[in-house]
């Protein structure tokens, strides 16, 4: 979270993450198999890291809240608490799935990308 408001390059929010309009084409080109490449998050990537947040914030949230004397107990809080928690496997399979397919599809090595924060130079079609 840190890095997304004060962190560098491509790790700051206002780089990667777009609006809906941008994801939905970007997810529409992959599905033709036509995506560009981009040299940071793709705006499916942003999205991603959008909804892992605001995931594990919103476990977190509701784990505390069952700590508290007013929230123990509460059904909602109980419930939300695990569909969250539910609800972050079924991100983390989507983001492993998208990652693999991006690797794939560019020909890049995703994962030693997201350890070293290095991609290939980039190309002229590329985004930045």
């Amino acid at each position: 979270m840190i890095a997304g408001l004060a962190g560098s390059g491509y790790t700051r929010f206002r780089q990667f993450v777009r609006g809906p309009r941008a994801v939905s084409a970007y997810l529409a080109d992959v599905a033709q198999g036509d995506e560009r490449r981009y040299l940071g998050h793709n705006p499916a990537g942003g999205a991603m890291v959008l909804a892992l947040l605001t995931c594990v914030a919103g476990i977190a949230l509701t784990g505390w809240m069952q700590t508290t004397d007013a929230w123990w107990g509460v059904a909602w809080v109980e419930d939300t608490h695990k569909i969250l928690g539910n609800g972050i496997l079924v991100l983390i399979g989507l983001h492993v799935g998208g990652v693999l397919l991006a690797s794939l599809r560019h020909h890049e090595n995703m994962v030693r990308a997201m350890v070293t924060g290095r991609k290939r130079a980039p190309s002229p079609e590329d985004v930045a």
